[in-house]
């Protein structure tokens, strides 16, 4: 029996490539890695995951294009067959979709959409399609209130909104086609080798640079921002184990049980660094109006399942800003 493989959208990407990585170490499946290595996506991140083990260099293909346009046949005949699409590749920053909504459209629309397609006319043997989607499509949570995956969506900036868009195109081709599709809605995730224009990022960078750090809050400029963070090797790990329990036409949340808000992680980032936090509390009116004050998903379902979140939120930080500071 031949060797299964498991294509990638976004394999270079921060989450993409921490998935990769998973997969080489925990599976023996062939992964594919699909990516048209933008401005968040680098290949260093997967050269880093080679360099850890060589032997996977036989077991990983990388294969450049941008989804914004069909897979045409070089691009098919790379691939080849494939039982397994984890659609990660998408536009991911708030701030950029801002100013550029249609750019968004078109990564993670139109791109959804181009990947469906390829699935639906040219996989026959595919198990499994998983669409990678965000905890924002549900917009803010008040102080005690938990989603879950059926919870009404109310997506307030264009990321938001087009991650919901794409959820329903996977939505329509499960029930127009019948292809085996799964959603997951995931919070925010951190780890080694994460884009420095993401928070945990820029927290160590001002620590090192004794800049002041500003720390996006409510409306009235008095509450931190609440988020709940998920260490990268968890994500890997959460998908691998679906791969194995999914229910085709399911959402599953990946849901953390760490909830924080700004202020607090910068200061416990600073404390492992053992250098002063410079701050100040602002609420966030020009890049980021009807900034989401929190986010909060409930992660039930995936824990009656049998997953569990493996990496406590001091433990990943530890690791993160270690691997910071030893590749400066």
């Amino acid at each position: 029996m031949s060797q299964e493989t498991v294509l990638v959208t976004g394999g270079a990407g921060f989450i993409g490539h921490a998935v990769v990585e998973c997969l080489l170490k925990n599976s023996n499946l062939n992964v594919i890695s699909l990516d048209r290595l933008d401005c968040s996506s680098d290949l260093n991140r997967l050269g880093d995951i080679l360099i850890q083990n060589p032997s996977w260099n036989k077991r990983l293909k990388v294969i450049w294009h941008d989804l914004k346009s069909e897979l045409g046949e070089s691009v098919i005949k790379k691939v080849g067959e494939v039982e397994y699409i984890l659609h990660l590749a998408a536009g991911s920053h708030v701030n950029r979709s801002i100013k550029d909504p249609l750019g968004f459209v078109m990564d993670n629309v139109v791109g959804t959409c181009n990947i469906l397609e390829f699935a639906r006319k040219k996989c026959k043997r595919l198990k499994m399609f998983l669409y990678f989607s965000t905890d924002e499509v549900f917009g803010p949570a008040k102080d005690d209130e938990v989603f879950d995956e059926n919870s009404r969506y109310n997506a307030c900036n264009p990321y938001s909104a087009t991650k919901a868009a794409g959820e329903e195109l996977c939505n329509a081709y499960y029930n127009t086609y019948s292809m085996p599709i799964v959603i997951t809605h995931t919070m925010n995730v951190y780890g080694p080798r994460q884009h420095e224009e993401k928070f945990i990022p820029i927290i160590i960078k001002k620590i090192l640079k004794d800049n002041v750090l500003e720390v996006h809050t409510d409306k009235n400029g008095n509450r931190p921002s609440q988020r709940c963070y998920l260490y990268s090797e968890d994500v890997g790990d959460a998908i691998l184990f679906l791969m194995s329990n999914f229910v085709s036409g399911e959402k599953y949340n990946i849901a953390s049980k760490y909830e924080i808000n700004g202020l607090e992680l910068a200061l416990k980032i600073s404390k492992i660094m053992n250098k002063k936090l410079n701050y100040k509390l602002k609420y966030p009116s020009t890049e980021r109006p009807g900034n989401d004050f929190r986010y909060s998903v409930s992660g039930d379902k995936m824990s009656k399942l049998g997953w569990v979140q493996k990496t406590s939120l001091d433990a990943g930080l530890e690791k993160t800003v270690k691997w910071y500071l030893d590749n400066l």
